[in-house]
């Protein structure tokens, strides 16, 4: 039975939901907070007020966390959707393998304009509370959101998929003796070029694709650059391909003296702390019990999907990193369609919080930390394809599993070219033959 069904944001996970769920003939409308579509990858030369972004309600905090070099760190083949590649078509000038985010920016307008859904969303609409309504948890719902005007507008829908992205919300890790820090703080959220580092000694805490990017890009400007990272035991000393870079373990405190001080005892004089330590989920809107985030997991959600509680008509798709991203979107938001119109079944209540303690159970046993409870690696092939079996599409083919695998070992391995690498390698496996990359 087709169902009227709030998507909340229209970045790429918003897009594709609205697509899927159109699909399915749900009558389907979109929340945008902001002026246009695109969500985290519509880029903003502002920062907030506040580097840390410690208060994302401030007036003026700003959504958007790219930096203004970035390029993907996935190449074009394994970026776009099914029927929609990114592959085998500009769409902003930028041919390249690994587009910078105004070609992926020119993908998601040419999509949502290509497949009908511009039209079904609503720009400067924020989302100000959703609460599900009558006796039977989720049964109906409840979407109060404030447009240009200012004014607030109350509408029910019988389902609401969240889609409001994770990379606003900074997660800044609590050093010992912060407080005698009198030096530069910034969250990478805050970042867009490296000029204002420039002759400065800089660290930077965490080491995952946008802090390898971002310390390797300040490298050019800066005195010194020292990477705080975890597991980085095997490779702690100066950087092979920089001559004034160093890997350190994670930060140990702040010295009474001023200096930054590391696990493995070295301490630094540094002009400034950048925190490249990923987002903390943030649903301000929800109005709901039952459903929590607790150091970085939310839950209990089944599959990361679906809250047992109130599904199948309250879901969320984007939550899962570590993964093939817009692929993953793509067959999360079939799941949600297909259920919402009752082609696919989920388990009982009961069935879905039992899978949700194994997973947790499973993660305990293996010592992995609550707040990598969305964090896909090692797992992520199985739970993809396992998705794929929900809604009957085909396993991911063994190259682009293979293409993932390789790309996690380059952005370890600290070489700020693997991108343009990427091209040179395949030609030269290819007997010199460039391959095109649809």
């Amino acid at each position: 039975m087709p169902r009227t069904v709030a998507v909340v944001g229209a970045g790429a996970a918003g897009l594709v939901a609205a697509r899927e769920l159109l699909r399915e003939g749900h009558a389907v409308t979109v929340f945008e907070k902001s002026a246009r579509v695109g969500g985290t990858w519509a880029y903003d030369p502002r920062a907030d007020a506040d580097p840390l972004g410690s208060d994302p309600s401030a007036p003026g905090a700003v959504h958007g966390s790219l930096y203004a070099s970035l390029r993907t760190n996935l190449p074009r083949e394994v970026m776009g959707f099914s029927d929609f590649p990114l592959a085998g078509r500009v769409f902003a000038g930028d041919p390249r393998t690994f587009p910078g985010h105004q070609e992926v920016l020119a993908f998601l307008d040419a999509f949502a304009d290509e497949s009908g859904i511009a039209s079904r969303v609503r720009l400067r609409a924020e989302v100000l509370r959703v609460r599900p309504l009558g006796r039977d948890p989720g049964e109906r719902w409840e979407v109060a959101w404030r447009g240009e005007s200012d004014e607030v507008a109350v509408e029910v829908f019988d389902a609401v998929v969240v889609c409001n992205g994770h990379w606003t919300v900074p997660l800044v890790p609590k050093i010992r003796g912060i407080d005698k820090w009198h030096g530069k703080q910034m969250h990478s959220h805050n970042y867009r070029v490296p000029e204002p580092f420039r002759d400065q000694n800089v660290v930077i805490v965490g080491l995952g694709a946008s802090g390898n990017d971002i310390a390797l890009e300040i490298s050019h400007v800066a005195k010194e650059v020292h990477i705080a990272a975890r597991y980085s035991e095997n490779r702690l000393g100066k950087i092979e391909l920089k001559q004034n870079a160093w890997i350190h373990e994670e930060v140990d405190c702040i010295q009474d003296d001023g200096k930054v001080r590391f696990a493995e005892g070295s301490a630094v004089a540094a002009d400034a702390i950048l925190y490249c330590t990923g987002y903390r989920y943030h649903f301000p809107f929800l109005d709901l019990d039952g459903l929590t985030v607790d150091d970085n997991r939310v839950g209990p959600l089944y599959k990361h999907v679906f809250p047992p509680k109130y599904a199948p008509n309250l879901s969320f798709v984007g939550l899962p990193i570590k993964t093939i991203i817009f692929p993953s979107l793509e067959l999360e938001s079939k799941w949600v369609a297909a259920v919402l119109s009752g082609r696919v079944e989920l388990p009982s209540e009961e069935g879905m919080l039992a899978a949700v303690q194994e997973h947790y159970r499973r993660m305990e046993e293996a010592g992995r930390p609550k707040r990598h409870t969305h964090v896909m690696m090692p797992g992520w092939e199985e739970h993809m394809n396992w998705l794929a079996d929900q809604v009957g599409e085909p396993h991911l083919d063994a190259r682009r599993c293979e293409m993932f695998q390789k790309l996690f070992r380059c952005v370890l391995s600290l070489d700020e070219r693997y991108r343009d690498r990427w091209d040179e390698e395949v030609e030269e496996e290819n007997g010199g033959a460039r391959v095109s990359s649809d």
